[in-house]
């Protein structure tokens, strides 16, 4: 085995499969990222497929068995082939902190051994995105036929069509009436009785300005003390309003 039929099985592998592993060195992840905007939202890009690479997680047996059934071999003779190339790669990666998959990617390493893997700026994994191109808004020109199906729609919403006039029904013949029967003495009705007067409140009078009252009362009586304390005790006054550092400071300043 070679790094070019290596490179060749994971991407033939990664069409049909999100996740293809190398035994003792981690799994090669395909996700599909959806259609997105950039150059500042003039340029619609299409779906597409990302590889990447994560190290350390448990490797399946797509590899061996792909492998196995293209040479005609037992699946553990192939599993024993893969491991060995493998773990080749993996000490030309600890030594040269680079493996190159043609077609695919490079596989690296970081100082600190953190593998990640760059893909090809080519690559295409995904079948499902074939012929599919990212669309400048800033170039795209409307066609003569794009503009008479827009105004055409513009009419129809600023001036409906005005609904068919439906033409007049003939006013069927009228009927004969017949006589009406002699109509029957309403009773008289007998007359309402008058209602009671309603009975006068009992309560007394409410007095909702009691309560301001009492309040300005109160506060006018607290201004009050606080301006006879103020002449009569200042220091009182002073002990209230700072701290025992901020009258240090007063009576330096004084």
């Amino acid at each position: 085995m070679d790094i070019e039929l290596l490179s060749k099985m994971l991407g033939e592998l990664l069409l049909d499969h999100d996740t293809v592993g190398l035994p003792g060195l981690g799994t090669f992840v395909a996700e599909v990222v959806p259609a997105s905007f950039s150059d500042r939202g003039y340029t619609i890009n299409p779906p597409y497929r990302r590889l990447s690479f994560h190290a350390g997680h448990p490797a399946d047996d797509t590899l061996a068995r792909y492998y196995a059934q293209s040479n005609s071999r037992p699946e553990a003779e192939a599993k024993a082939i893969i491991a060995e190339y493998v773990s080749q790669l993996k000490a030309v990666l600890d030594e040269r902190r680079i493996v190159v998959f043609p077609g695919l990617g490079r596989l690296r390493t970081t100082r600190d051994n953190t593998v990640f893997f760059v893909a090809d700026e080519d690559l295409d994994i995904y079948p499902d995105g074939i012929a599919l191109e990212s669309v400048s808004l800033k170039t795209h020109m409307e066609t003569p036929e794009d503009l008479s199906y827009a105004m055409s729609s513009l009419r129809g919403i600023i001036a409906p069509e005005e609904p068919a006039v439906a033409e007049p029904i003939a006013a069927p013949e009228p009927i004969p009436e017949e006589p009406a029967p002699a109509p029957e003495p309403e009773p008289v009705p007998e007359p309402a009785p008058e209602p009671e007067p309603a009975p006068e409140p009992t309560g007394k009078r409410s007095r909702w300005w009691l309560a301001p009252v009492i309040v300005l009362a109160v506060a006018v009586l607290a201004l009050a003390a606080f301006l006879v304390l103020a002449r009569v005790a200042p220091a009182f006054i002073d002990s209230i309003l700072y701290t025992p550092e901020e009258l240090s400071i007063i009576n330096y300043e004084l």
